[in-house]
């Protein structure tokens, strides 16, 4: 079978609302017999057959698994970053508890042990990573696991202790509404 067509099936059988995000390695070991080459060229091949998209780099959407719960920024994340220490804070955080008066829309903001960087995913958003220096011993009771996101999510006061140490604009933030949350 044509690598293409074997993709593609391989894509329809095992993909699912669950593994909808892709790397190349996780595509590699599919084609051990291509050259590295002619691996980066199906994977053109199939950005250009609409068999999955280019999220980003190192990332590979199949849209047809892709769940609709509006996590696909969280879960990008995850796969991009699944060997640093990462959780969700910042106004991300705060946005969601509704202490910032303006909802940053498509943006994700991540505190990662790894190196900053803001990853553009097209129309689906922007993933923020910012530095830390934070051992999740140190903020073990400032963050539970979100399920859905599948990351960490820190709690409103580490958010906030984030966005001062971080030097972002504190301007947006409802105090009073903090003040009833902690």
């Amino acid at each position: 079978m044509q690598p293409l067509k074997y993709l593609n099936q391989w894509l329809i059988e095992h993909a699912n609302n669950q593994h909808y995000l892709f790397t190349p390695s996780d595509l590699r070991a599919l084609f051990a017999e291509l050259t590295d080459g002619a691996f980066k060229a199906l994977l053109t091949r199939a950005i250009s057959a609409k068999l999955f998209i280019r999220l980003c780099r190192g990332l590979y959407l199949y849209q047809k698994a892709m769940p609709a719960d509006g996590l696909l920024l969280f879960h990008a994340a995850a796969r991009l970053r699944v060997d640093a220490f990462n959780y969700i804070s910042l106004e991300t955080v705060l946005s969601d508890a509704g202490v910032i008066s303006q909802i940053p829309i498509n943006w994700l903001s991540i505190m990662s042990s790894g190196r900053r960087n803001v990853i553009s995913c097209g129309d689906f958003g922007t993933i923020e990573f910012i530095h830390t220096n934070q051992k999740p011993t140190r903020l073990a009771n400032q963050f539970i696991y979100d399920h859905a996101c599948g990351m960490w999510r820190a709690t409103v006061a580490l958010a906030l202790r984030d966005m001062k140490a971080t030097h972002r604009d504190c301007d947006l933030i409802d105090w009073d509404a903090v003040n009833e949350l902690i």
